[in-house]
C-alpha cells in the first residue's frame, strides 16, 4: 500500500511548460468537451510529476477550464441543463472516493490503470454514431442512471486526474442519445461541481500543486472558446478520428516512456 511507499520529491515545472499546456489542454477542451486531464495528466509525468501529484494537479486545472467551456457551450445552446447538474450530483459524491482511492493505490497501479483507461477511452469513441439533431430524453428513470454515471465518473475522476468528459460524451451519445455538441457541453457543465469536489479532497491530502493547476487552467480558458469554433466547424465524425489519433500518441508516448524507465 501507499503508506510504505517512499514520498517524491515535489517538482515546480518551468512556468512557460505550464502556459504552453493550459493552452493545449483549453483547446482540447472546448474541441473535445473534456476537462483536458488526459493531456495534463501525461504532460506532467513527462515534467517530472509523480502520477497523485499529476493526478491531483490536473483536477484543479479543470474548474476553471470547465467553468469557461460550460458558458462558452452555454451560450451556443449546446447544454443540457438538468442532465448535467443530475451528473454533477453523482460526480461530487464519486469525486470524494476518487481522491480518498487516489492517497491509497500504489502509484504503479495509477500508471497502469490511466493506460488501461486512454485505450477504453478510445474505443468507446466508436460506440455510437453521434448525430447534431439529437436530444437527452428525460425521465424519472434517466436522471437515475445519470446520476449514477456521474459517480462512476466521479471515482474515475478523482483517481486518474481526469474531468471524466472522455467517459461522459461517449457514454451521453451511446446511451442517452445526444448529439456530439450537447454531448460536449453537458459533459462541461458537469466537471464544475466534480472537479471543485476533487481539488478539496486532494488539497486535504497534499496530493495537488496549486502553483501549477492555476497556471494550467488559467491559460486553458483562454484557449477553450477556439475549441468550440472549432468544434462546431467540423462534422462529428473528424471529431472522433483526430481525438483517437491524439489518445493513440498519448498512450504510445507513456508506454514507451515506462518501458524506458523499467529498463534503467
Amino acid at each position: 500500500m501507499s503508506t510504505a511507499e517512499p514520498q517524491a520529491s515535489v517538482v515546480r515545472a518551468p512556468l512557460y511548460a505550464l502556459i504552453v499546456l493550459g493552452l493545449v489542454a483549453g483547446y482540447l477542451s472546448g474541441l473535445f468537451g473534456v476537462g483536458g486531464g488526459v493531456i495534463v495528466v501525461p504532460a506532467l509525468l513527462m515534467l517530472g510529476y509523480d502520477q497523485r501529484r499529476a493526478a491531483g494537479t490536473s483536477v484543479a486545472a479543470i474548474f476553471p477550464t470547465a467553468v469557461v467551456g460550460t458558458v462558452s457551450y452555454g451560450l451556443a445552446g449546446h447544454v443540457d441543463w438538468i442532465a448535467g447538474a443530475a451528473l454533477a450530483v453523482g460526480v461530487v459524491a464519486g469525486a470524494q472516493i476518487g481522491s480518498w482511492l487516489l492517497a491509497r493505490l500504489p502509484r504503479r497501479t495509477l500508471f497502469w490503470a490511466f493506460l488501461v483507461f486512454l485505450v477504453f477511452s478510445g474505443i468507446s469513441l466508436w460506440l455510437s454514431v453521434p448525430q447534431r439533431g439529437d436530444t437527452i430524453e428525460l425521465s424519472v428513470v434517466t436522471v437515475i442512471a445519470l446520476v449514477g454515471t456521474g459517480v462512476i465518473v466521479g471515482i474515475l475522476s478523482g483517481i486518474l486526474g481526469v474531468g471524466g468528459g472522455i467517459v461522459v460524451v461517449p457514454a451521453l451519445m451511446f446511451f442517452f442519445s445526444a448529439s456530439d455538441l450537447i454531448a460536449k457541453g453537458t459533459s462541461l457543465f458537469m466537471m464544475v461541481p466534480g472537479s471543485l469536489s476533487g481539488t478539496i479532497g486532494n488539497l486535504r491530502r497534499k496530493n495537488v500543486d496549486l502553483r501549477g493547476g492555476l497556471c494550467i487552467g488559467i491559460a486553458a480558458c483562454i484557449a477553450s472558446p477556439l475549441g468550440l469554433l472549432t468544434a462546431t466547424s467540423i462534422s462529428a465524425f473528424a471529431s472522433n478520428v483526430a481525438f483517437s489519433i491524439l489518445l493513440a500518441a498519448i498512450t504510445a508516448q507513456l508506454v514507451v516512456k515506462n518501458i524506458r524507465a523499467a529498463r534503467r
